[in-house]
């Protein structure tokens, strides 16, 4: 702050400083001026100039200095109060922009969750029928287009409870019920769901569980395993070896494994996989893709306190490993 100011009163100084050179430089030429009463007056006002540029810079500083450690936030509150004239006009500026800003903003929330509604009770009306439609199908004999349509309708569903979630994501916290969840019937349920597809891609799943309890959620714990199953089914190729579920204890915390023998991820690719609207850099034909399913699975294992890792091989399929949190370390979450 000392470097600004100087800067900031460069023109003050080198006009000081250049009245006192001017003052000597004149004693020095004029014999009849002497040297030595006025080099000590110029000694003295520089001292005096010194002394006020210190108690200046504190005064003038304050109210700046506040600005330049204060958050990017709308909140005024930790400012300083305005002394001079020139801090009171960008004290004025600042406080009827931030209550500009703030109402635009609030104009905006207001926007967002009505939208948010909107959606949310659409994707619920959209429900209805899509129940109906698989029940049309369910009673269709030709099995071939039983098949295909059950396969698009697993899609439509699937990317409506992606969507579902994906709103609802930002108010998480306010949705978490902690509980102890049966991971075994959570896992065969989501298998269920995918049952059509994975007959149709001729993929099984070998399922072998060590530990069948956690404690979480079991709604967000659904999501996020319903994001890993329908990756290592889209992603396994037709006849290929099963989908391989299995949990077990590792120093003290619950894993899960989901291990597909698919086409695996690209090495370049591994470490941008969770980010948002990332699909590949390999597979750009695959249009079905929509780059959202573990950037949100990522996002809802974060507040469920959940590590996902990812180990994978171009050609050698893909194991992600979801790490729960030890018992006691739970307990934050409801408090976040």
């Amino acid at each position: 702050m000392i470097k600004k100011y100087v800067m900031e009163r460069k023109s003050w100084i080198l006009l000081f400083l250049f009245g006192q050179g001017l003052l000597l430089f004149i004693a020095y030429l004029d014999y009849e001026i002497p040297f030595s009463p006025i080099l000590y007056i110029v000694f003295l006002f520089t001292t005096l100039f010194a002394i006020f540029l210190t108690i200046r810079y504190n005064r003038e500083t304050k109210f700046f200095k506040q600005l330049e450690e204060r958050e990017n936030n709308l909140d005024l509150s930790s400012i300083a109060d305005a002394e001079s004239p020139f801090e009171q006009i960008v004290e004025t500026s600042m406080t009827s922009l931030t209550e500009r800003l703030s109402q635009i903003a609030s104009r905006h929330q207001v926007a967002l969750e009505q939208e948010k509604d909107e959606l949310l009770s659409w994707i619920h009306e959209v429900k209805t029928p899509l129940t109906a439609m698989r029940l049309m199908i369910d009673r269709l004999d030709d099995e071939a287009m039983k098949a295909a349509l059950t396969y698009e309708w697993l899609r439509i569903h699937l990317l409506l409870d992606q969507q579902l979630h994906q709103k609802r994501l930002p108010s998480m916290e306010n949705d978490l019920y902690i509980e102890h969840v049966d991971l075994e019937a959570l896992i065969y349920m989501e298998i269920k769901t995918l049952k059509s597809w994975c007959i149709q891609k001729g993929i099984g799943f070998d399922v072998q569980f060590e530990v069948t309890k956690v404690l979480s959620d079991a709604k967000w714990l659904a999501f996020i395993l319903r994001q890993l199953l329908t990756n290592a089914v889209k992603y396994s190729d037709s006849d290929s070896s099963d989908i391989i579920v299995k949990s077990y204890q590792k120093h003290e915390r619950t894993v899960l494994e989901v291990k597909d023998h698919g086409r695996g991820i690209n090495p370049k690719d591994l470490p941008r996989i969770f980010d948002k609207g990332f699909t590949s850099t390999t597979w750009h034909q695959d249009s079905a893709a929509t780059g959202m399913g573990l950037y949100l699975a990522q996002k809802a294992a974060q507040a469920l306190l959940i590590h996902i890792a990812v180990h994978s091989e171009a050609g050698g399929g893909t194991t992600f490993t979801l790490t729960f949190p030890q018992p006691n370390e739970t307990v934050r979450i409801t408090g976040m």
